[in-house]
């Protein structure tokens, strides 16, 4: 016992020389371990809310993360870091497949350098590829370009032309006719009932030359897929009917985007009625995405 009482209080003297030689109190170093032992308890809930959130994006970069969580005891730039340390970063993978090829017919770009300041001025479409097993699937999707909101899509096990009258059909259905259809030159979108679906609806047509022409269609591909069926990985063409229905539920509801104020397509639509003209954002489209 009394060597125990010699060796604690060695102990002691040896720690309050330590402090002095640093120039810290023994409190500091106290209050200290109290912050750090409360800071690791609002990381360890932030990481459960980061689960939960990649469980519904499971593309979800680290800094849009940022934005969804909202901590309020960490800055972004610290977060961002944390994060990445603790294993968030995302890969990307890159490929491409050719889904269209361009037809004969050909209508002239009529939105570059167009300025956009309400939904349903633009809209823009596009033809992706999904690789399921030995086969390949195609899925069609249409973006409200000041929105970002998906407005209608179609999976298909095909390439047909009718894919894309699905895809607009539901579009027309749920929102007005665009004042201008936006898509590359291919056969699906020459289609004369696609052309007559969108005049009949007062719609303007307007075609790309390339893929830089049609971005924001080709960002939306490349979301839906990179950043959750790449994650899902759904086996077969049922599942990934359900898993990109569910993706584009959530993409349109909880997906954060900068352009829309951090609001998700749906809130930026909702909150876009309550808002002057002077207050709505400007947009203008060309070859790099707003």
């Amino acid at each position: 016992m009394n060597w125990f009482r010699e060796n604690k209080e060695k102990v002691s003297f040896s720690m309050n020389m330590l402090y002095a030689t640093v120039g810290i109190s023994k409190q500091a170093v106290s209050q200290y371990n109290t912050r750090q032992k409360a800071f690791d308890k609002k990381v360890k809930q932030m990481t459960l809310e980061a689960d939960e959130l990649r469980e519904d994006h499971p593309g979800c970069g680290v800094e849009k993360m940022y934005y969804t969580l909202k901590p309020d005891f960490i800055g972004r730039d610290r977060f961002i870091e944390l994060m990445m340390e603790l294993g968030y970063r995302l890969k990307r993978k890159k490929n491409y497949k050719r889904t269209t090829i361009a037809s004969k017919i050909y209508y002239p770009n009529l939105i570059k350098g167009m300025e956009v300041d309400r939904p349903s001025m633009v809209w823009q479409s596009d033809i992706t590829y999904i690789p399921i097993g030995n086969k390949h699937y195609y899925a069609v999707f249409i973006i409200d370009v000041y929105t970002k909101k998906i407005v209608g899509y179609k999976v298909s096990d095909n390439m047909r032309a009718q894919a894309n009258m699905d895809a607009l059909n539901m579009a027309l259905k749920e929102n007005d006719a665009p004042l201008v259809h936006h898509s590359d030159r291919g056969s699906q979108y020459t289609y004369k009932g696609y052309i007559d679906l969108l005049r009949k609806s007062g719609s303007q047509i307007s075609m790309a030359l390339s893929a830089h022409d049609n971005s924001y269609a080709e960002r939306i591909n490349r979301t839906i897929k990179e950043e959750y069926l790449d994650y899902w990985k759904p086996q077969t063409f049922i599942q990934l009917k359900r898993m990109t229905a569910k993706a584009v539920k959530n993409y349109n509801s909880k997906r954060l985007h900068n352009n829309n104020h951090r609001m998700s397509p749906e809130k930026f639509i909702n909150q876009f009625s309550f808002l002057r003209p002077q207050e709505r954002k400007l947009m203008t489209i060309f070859d790099n995405l707003n």
